[in-house]
C-alpha cells in the first residue's frame, strides 16, 4: 500500500482510510453494477439506494425525526448564505445573526441583501479570539443565525446558543457530527461536506419540514427549498459520487460507535495538543481556553521566521497543512473525526524536538 502523510489541512480535508479502500474497491464496478457509481444515473435503482441510504444514515446520526428533511445540494455552505435569508427571512425581513468571524461575515453580508440583519453578538473586539457569552435577539426575529466552530479563528460553541421559540440556523460545515447534539434545538443545520462528512462539492441541509413552507414561490427554482425538498434533492443532478462517499462516511461512523465514540476520540486528540501546549512557553494557542475548538487547533509560535520554519520542516517531516490561513497567518492543525491520534502524538513530538533545536 501507498505511504499517506498525515493531513492537517483545513479543508477538502482527511477521509477515514477504510471509507477510501471501500471507494477504492467499489470504483470499477460497484456491487458488480459493471458501471462505477460515478458513471450511474442517479434515476437508476442502484443509485437510488446509495442515495437514500445516506439521507437515512445521516438522520440516525444527528438523531432527527420524521419532521426533518435531509438535502444534498451544491453550492457550498456559500449558497446557503443566501438560501436561508431568501427562503427564511420574508414576511418580517429580519433575523439575528451572530457574528464569531470570517463566515459569519460572509453570511451577514448576505442577510443584508435580503432584510435587516440585527448582529446579536460579536467576537471582532478581540479578533474572534472568544465566542460570546451574552446576546442582544430580537425575539420577533425571523430566525437566528449562528456558526458552530470556526476554522479560521480555531474557536468552536460548546453549546447551542438559548433562543427561546425563533428557529435556531447553523451553519455547521466544520463540526458536523464531531459530537451528539439535540437537533430538536435546529430548523436549519447545514454545511459544506468537504471538512468532516466528504469530499468537496456536496451541501448538507438538514431542514425542519415547517421551515420549508416559508419558501415563496416567487423565488427562483433552485433558489427554492420546497423545489430541492419535493423533487428530493434530484430537481437537477446531484453530485453523485460525492454523496456516496458521505454515505460511505456516515456508515463507517456508525461503525464505529456513532458521534458519542467520535466526540470521545475528539477530546482526546485536542487534549494532547492543546496539554502540551498550556505546559509551554514557546507554543501559544490563539483561542480563549474555554472556547477552543476541538477541530481546528490554532497556535503562534515565537516569531514568524520561526512559524515559516516550522511549517517548511513539518511539511518536509511529513505534516502537511499546517499554514494557519492566509488572513491571520501562525499554525493551524485540523484534527477532524477522521484525523488519527497517532497523527496528533506525532505531531506533539515533532513540536518538542523543534522547540529543543530552536
Amino acid at each position: 500500500m501507498k505511504k499517506r502523510i498525515f493531513n492537517f489541512s483545513a479543508g477538502p480535508a482527511i477521509l477515514p482510510e477504510e471509507v477510501l479502500l471501500q471507494a477504492q474497491e467499489d470504483f470499477y464496478s460497484y456491487k458488480d453494477s459493471g458501471m462505477s457509481v460515478m458513471e450511474m444515473s442517479h434515476r437508476s435503482k442502484v443509485y437510488d439506494e446509495i442515495f437514500t441510504g445516506a439521507q437515512k444514515d445521516l438522520k440516525t446520526l444527528l438523531g432527527a425525526g420524521d419532521d426533518y428533511t435531509v438535502l444534498f445540494l451544491q453550492g457550498g455552505a456559500t449558497l446557503q448564505f443566501s438560501m436561508i435569508p431568501m427562503n427564511l427571512m420574508p414576511p418580517i425581513n429580519k433575523a439575528d445573526y451572530i457574528n464569531t468571524g470570517a463566515w459569519s461575515k460572509k453570511a451577514i453580508a448576505e442577510a443584508k441583501r435580503v432584510g435587516a440583519v440585527n448582529v446579536a453578538a460579536s467576537s471582532a473586539d478581540q479578533n474572534f479570539s472568544y465566542i460570546p457569552k451574552e446576546f442582544k435577539f430580537d425575539p420577533e426575529a425571523a430566525y437566528v443565525h449562528f456558526t458552530s466552530n470556526n476554522t479560521i479563528f480555531g474557536t468552536q460553541f460548546r453549546n447551542e446558543p438559548e433562543v427561546g421559540n425563533v428557529p435556531l440556523v447553523c451553519d455547521a460545515s466544520s463540526d458536523m457530527l464531531h459530537k451528539p447534539i439535540d437537533m430538536n434545538k435546529y430548523a436549519i443545520l447545514y454545511g459544506g461536506a468537504q471538512k468532516n462528512i466528504g469530499p468537496a462539492g456536496v451541501t448538507v441541509v438538514v431542514i425542519r419540514k415547517d421551515m420549508i413552507e416559508r419558501s415563496n414561490d416567487d423565488l427562483h427554482a433552485y433558489m427554492n427549498y420546497k423545489t430541492h425538498a419535493e423533487a428530493d434533492s434530484m430537481y437537477n443532478t446531484p453530485t453523485t459520487f460525492g454523496v456516496y462517499m458521505c454515505g460511505l462516511v456516515f456508515k463507517h461512523i456508525l461503525n464505529k460507535g456513532g458521534v458519542e465514540a467520535m466526540y470521545a476520540n475528539n477530546v482526546k486528540k485536542a487534549g494532547l495538543l492543546y496539554d502540551f501546549m498550556d505546559e509551554s512557553d514557546y507554543y501559544k494557542p490563539t483561542a480563549a481556553k474555554e472556547d477552543r475548538s476541538l477541530m481546528n487547533v490554532t497556535y503562534r509560535l515565537p516569531n514568524e521566521d520561526l512559524e515559516k520554519k516550522f511549517i517548511a520542516e513539518a511539511t518536509e517531516n511529513g505534516f502537511s497543512g499546517l499554514k494557519g490561513h492566509r488572513s491571520v497567518g501562525g499554525i493551524r492543525a485540523s484534527i477532524y473525526n477522521a484525523f488519527p491520534t497517532e497523527g496528533v502524538a506525532a505531531l506533539v513530538e515533532f513540536m518538542k524536538d523543534f522547540k529543543a533545536k530552536n
